[in-house]
């Protein structure tokens, strides 16, 4: 299975093409919406969560709300399209009208972007740098998240830390953190530091300052033995990384402890393997158990049968409305940077987003593992090969 998106931040719609998603997987479109009603949402977002109100067009791919096996096409207007007929014109009449983007702003795409391709109008580079672009990969995720819960594979997430305020652990199923969260305007399962959070926020934006955050995905019912050990490329950790590496904003990722392993000794570290025959009659996939998942269900470049359990860490949103310094690229004069509509605080959304592609690398794997041109037979061969690791 891959993917390809397409479009820009203020351009008619964003575009996806997802190729190699089996036959007969029924797609709900609300459930796609549901998803990308989730992204808008968190306190701290910005005005342009009030102008587009996200839904998703299925235009080839899928009959009767079940795929047919060829390409998926999924489609995300944008309703600010009309503010921006002629700066976003894709017609040369228009080209030169609207006034070039010159100052860079720090944080961002633009510099580096405009010195790679050659382009004078910044406005070249950040339109596609945007994480507008995110809207259609939570679309996709949500595509993803469909196939893998047919294989009883669910996947959620919470917030975590927002601004340097940590919220404090929850002893509860993931099932039930998950509806913590969804309860939370900021999506954290601790109600005090929600608080904290919210308060942090509102002094931020009367600052012109943004703020970032950590988020943790957790997946339950993966079977033991996606990915591989043999290939550096088909490691799922590393597969993983580069998934939630590949959101705007995300600069470090964490599966289990992450850094706090480095910190202790191998025995406070490495989780133990037991033998329990009587897990399986309680719905485990093996009868090989571990009582700790500090490895957060990753072993090897593998999965364990464990949950698996991964944080990123999002930078603050580099639009300031207290603008830092820069430098025009023209003049090479100093100047204020300069300032698109933006958000305090993205966390939130970038939980959803994670969510999505840690969903859609999940799937892949699935698919690799499992092979299979329809959903009967992908259930067949994933039957067989529970099976086969229940006498192991």
């Amino acid at each position: 299975m891959r993917y390809i998106t397409a479009g820009e931040s203020h351009g008619p719609q964003l575009t996806a093409i997802i190729e190699g998603l089996p036959a007969g997987l029924l797609v709900s479109r609300e459930q796609i919406d549901r998803q990308l009603f989730r992204r808008q949402q968190g306190y701290g977002r910005g005005d342009r969560m009030k102008i587009e109100q996200d839904r998703v067009e299925i235009l080839s791919g899928v009959r009767w709300g079940r795929t047919l096996g060829s390409p998926v096409t999924l489609v995300i207007k944008n309703r600010d399209w009309e503010n921006w007929l002629e700066k976003m014109s894709s017609l040369a009449e228009h080209d030169g009208m609207a006034e070039a983007v010159t100052r860079p702003r720090p944080g961002h795409a633009d510099l580096a972007g405009g010195m790679k391709y050659g382009h004078r109008d910044l406005r070249n580079i950040l339109e596609r740098s945007s994480a507008r672009e995110t809207a259609v990969r939570v679309a996709v995720g949500a595509v993803a998240r469909q196939f893998l819960e047919e294989l009883g594979i669910l996947v959620g997430g919470m917030v975590t830390e927002l601004g340097g305020v940590s919220a404090r652990p929850v002893a509860a199923p993931f099932t039930e953190l998950w509806q913590r969260a969804a309860a939370s305007e900021l999506f954290c399962c601790d109600p005090l530091a929600e608080v904290e959070m919210k308060r942090l926020i509102d002094h931020t934006k009367a600052a012109g300052d943004t703020l970032g955050g950590v988020v943790e995905v957790q997946v339950c019912g993966l079977p033991p033995g996606l990915g591989s050990h043999v290939h550096w490329d088909r490691k799922l950790d590393a597969r993983l990384a580069m998934a939630l590496m590949s959101i705007q904003a995300i600069k470090g990722v964490e599966v289990g402890l992450g850094f706090e392993a480095a910190r202790r000794p191998g025995s406070k570290v490495h989780d133990e393997i037991q033998y329990d025959r009587t897990a399986m009659e309680r719905g485990a996939v093996s009868a090989y158990t571990r009582p700790t998942n500090n490895a957060g269900g990753l072993e090897g470049g593998m999965t364990t049968g464990e949950p698996l359990i991964l944080r990123a860490a999002m930078k603050p949103i580099p639009t300031l409305y207290t603008p830092l310094g820069s430098v025009d690229i023209i003049t090479h004069e100093p100047y204020e940077a300069s300032v698109e509509r933006s958000d305090t605080c993205a966390v939130p959304a970038a939980l959803v987003v994670a969510e999505a592609v840690v969903a859609i690398e999940l799937a892949k794997a699935v698919l690799d593992k499992f092979g299979g041109d329809s959903m009967e037979e992908i259930i067949r061969n994933r039957d067989g090969y529970l099976a086969s690791i229940r006498s192991f």
